[in-house]
């Protein structure tokens, strides 16, 4: 190492027993020298990795280890093939072997998956990470994080049936569908929905998974449209929104809503009535919730809700509550669902 002061920091990187002060020599490792002398920070990390001092800060360095590793960067395949037998280096070290062996970490990973003695969580991460890599959907309709997956989940015949037949790259998922105005929006509506539209595409830019996509504004199925509409008279600007902007997994994180405020869609929202007005134990509705309130968004549990007895002019306005008080107490929140839509697409 030609660097004196990187070597200086080396050693104190080595030596260091103090969780925080080791944060910040590694910061400071990053932001000085992994640009200009990358291989030379990659020895450090890996080596520190291997047997480091700091147990747990072995496995939080894969994170910075892998960004540094260029895509099929052979020289660390040895490396992550030692990393994925570590217990506290498994599970990030699937994604290390995938990006510098690629396609030919299948059978390893594989045999990860089908491991029995091993966490579920572990299992699921070889599975997902393959998914992704191949665009095949061995994760279909799970969630995008694999440690919340089960046992079931597994699709280990899945698996077995792609390796006999090659390991074959699928086709990935399509985006969900999207109405043309949100792109070219002319009504006071569309152009609410537009804007709010452009602060989902930035949360997904950041971060998207297509086997389980969120925080998009879809086309509604016309099913959920019609068993909506049997089960109460809605005013038109909020039907119209649910048919072309019916939200899906939205959530709006800001300071407004410290709590994140989830905003539901068509395929949802008569079961999102649940605890609110209806009972699913006991299969009835809730006396003390008032008839004319739809519950049309939450923050934390809070309600947000329309109130049909107050339809004018194709809308109604937005009431809230908050929830655990053993009385509901609502209080006017939006004069209407257009203006509740502008201040959530602001917020």
């Amino acid at each position: 190492m030609k660097d004196k002061n990187m070597e200086k920091l080396r050693q104190q990187i080595v030596d260091e027993m103090d969780g925080v002060a080791f944060s910040k020599l590694i910061k400071k490792l990053l932001k000085k020298y992994s640009s200009t002398e990358r291989k030379e920070v990659l020895y450090i990390l890996t080596e520190y990795a291997k047997d480091g001092k700091i147990i747990h800060w072995r496995n939080f360095l894969l994170s910075d280890i892998i960004k540094l590793v260029d895509e099929g960067e052979s020289d660390y395949i040895a490396f992550f093939e030692w990393a994925i037998t570590q217990p506290e280096l498994m599970y990030w070290g699937i994604d290390g072997l995938l990006k510098t062996k690629g396609d030919k970490s299948f059978p390893t990973l594989i045999e990860l998956a089908k491991n029995e003695n091993l966490e579920t969580s572990i299992r699921a991460k070889a599975i997902k990470s393959m998914s992704v890599y191949s665009k095949q959907p061995f994760d279909r309709d799970l969630a995008t994080d694999p440690g919340y997956w089960k046992i079931e989940d597994l699709r280990i015949t899945e698996l077995e049936s792609w390796a006999k037949n090659g390991y074959q790259n699928g086709n990935g998922y399509d985006r969900p569908k999207t109405h043309a105005s949100l792109e070219n929006p002319k009504t006071a509506l569309e152009k609410a929905a537009a804007k709010l539209n452009k602060k989902l595409e930035a949360k997904r830019a950041k971060n998207q998974d297509l086997s389980n996509p969120a925080n998009w504004l879809i086309i509604a199925e016309e099913t959920d449209l019609l068993n909506i509409e049997k089960r109460w008279k809605l005013p038109e600007n909020y039907v119209l929104f649910l048919r072309r902007y019916s939200p899906l997994h939205v959530h709006i994180d800001s300071k407004k809503y410290f709590q994140g405020l989830d905003i539901y869609g068509a395929s949802e929202l008569l079961k999102r009535q649940e605890g609110y007005s209806f009972n699913p134990v006991t299969n009835q509705n809730i006396d003390e919730w008032p008839e004319s309130f739809v519950v049309i968004a939450d923050a934390g549990a809070d309600p947000y809700c329309i109130d049909l007895s107050q339809i004018k002019d194709n809308d109604a306005p937005i009431y809230k509550s908050s929830h655990g008080a053993g009385v509901w107490e609502f209080e006017l929140y939006a004069d209407s669902f257009l203006n509740f839509l502008k201040e959530i697409a602001g917020a």
